[in-house]
């Protein structure tokens, strides 16, 4: 069985996340969506459970598609499912840099599995969590940027957060 491996933060997944983890189920016979933490990144809009919950609703559809979180190094998470390959959408150049730094280091650290790097769909090239957030914080339509599964729950918590911050300054 070829099981792949689609990580990401997904705070919150974006049809542009979808697209890459549609294509990916077509290509393998198992497709595990992590959620990862990335302490690199600052604080999530979203709590891995509800980040996970998100994804499960919008990927129900594809029976060979699972979610799954980490917080260890992923080489170590491919070796315990036994994944043979690392799916990451590239949306331009500037993203290949760090990802083909990441996929030498995978390499290196985890053997057996190689990355895949699936190009996004032209017209998602400009998205990402961030774009959706920055958006959804000025109080402007994401219905094109989420699944309509998962719109109102984003809408919602959003909106909320920046409630909440006016309210502390």
């Amino acid at each position: 069985m070829r099981i792949a491996v689609c990580p990401g933060s997904f705070d919150p997944v974006t049809v542009g996340h979808l697209d890459i983890i549609n294509r990916a189920s077509k290509l393998f016979d198992k497709v595990i969506v992590l959620v990862s933490f990335n302490a690199s990144k600052t604080a999530s809009s979203f709590m891995i459970t509800e980040r996970m919950q998100m994804i499960r609703s919008v990927t129900g559809h594809l029976d060979n598609v699972v979610v799954d979180c980490n917080e260890g190094l992923l080489a170590e998470y491919l070796k315990q499912t036994g994944a043979c390959a690392i799916v990451k959408g590239l949306r331009a150049v500037s993203d290949f840099e760090y990802e083909f730094q990441m996929a030498l280091a995978n390499k290196k650290l985890y053997a057996d599995a190689e990355t895949v790097f699936l190009t996004t769909s032209s017209e998602n090239m400009y998205l990402s969590s961030s774009v959706v957030k920055e958006i959804a914080s000025l109080g402007g339509d994401i219905s094109g940027f989420v699944p309509p599964e998962i719109l109102d729950f984003i809408t919602e918590r959003l909106a909320g957060n920046i409630r909440n911050n006016e309210r502390k300054s």
